[in-house]
């Protein structure tokens, strides 16, 4: 097909969020394929072998999360780059990273960060690496870029709202740090 940029399984209980993150992502290019949950991700992305897919946490059936760790343990969807689209806790972050997800992006996002986001992990796929953290970096610490993205590697951080989001996640890592 020309002019896609690429197959993105967008994973979300939600059908107001799945259609809203296809029609984002569409217009950018990629063509999107959907599941309601983690069960129906893990026939669908059999069957359309995406590039990207993204997942809530909270689903039915199979959570986001272990959704990725079963995406993770199998030899044909180890490589795939995978972000978690969800309003989460630290901790849910930290099992993401525990787990293998490449990118986190919360809720409500700005459709520009999804892009972006989106658009990052493709270059990880084109790249034939996985990120050695998020593609949007949480917490402390400078951002690093990603191997293979276009211009020599683009920052892991996304655009104000992402940057909003970093310094709120952040604060709550160190209140948790903070009592022990």
């Amino acid at each position: 097909m020309s002019g896609v940029s690429g197959r993105v399984l967008v994973v979300d209980d939600s059908e107001v969020i799945r259609q809203l993150i296809r029609v984002n992502l569409e217009l950018e290019g990629f063509e999107v394929v959907t599941a309601a949950d983690g069960a129906e991700c893990l026939e669908v992305v059999r069957r359309v072998d995406p590039d990207v897919v993204t997942l809530d946490v909270m689903m039915p059936r199979l959570d986001g999360l272990k959704t990725a760790a079963r995406l993770r343990a199998a030899p044909r969807t180890s490589h795939l780059p995978i972000a978690i689209v969800s309003a989460c806790t630290p901790a849910d972050l930290d099992r993401g990273e525990s787990v293998g997800v490449d990118g986190y992006l919360g809720k409500p996002f700005d459709p520009a960060d999804l892009v972006a986001l989106v658009h990052r992990l493709m270059a990880l796929r084109a790249g034939g690496g996985r990120a050695s953290g998020f593609a949007y970096g949480f917490g402390a610490g400078p951002a690093a870029p990603v191997a293979g993205a276009p211009g020599g590697g683009a920052p892991r951080t996304g655009g104000p709202a992402a940057a909003g989001a970093v310094g709120e996640l952040g604060e709550f890592r160190s209140q948790r740090t903070d009592r022990g």
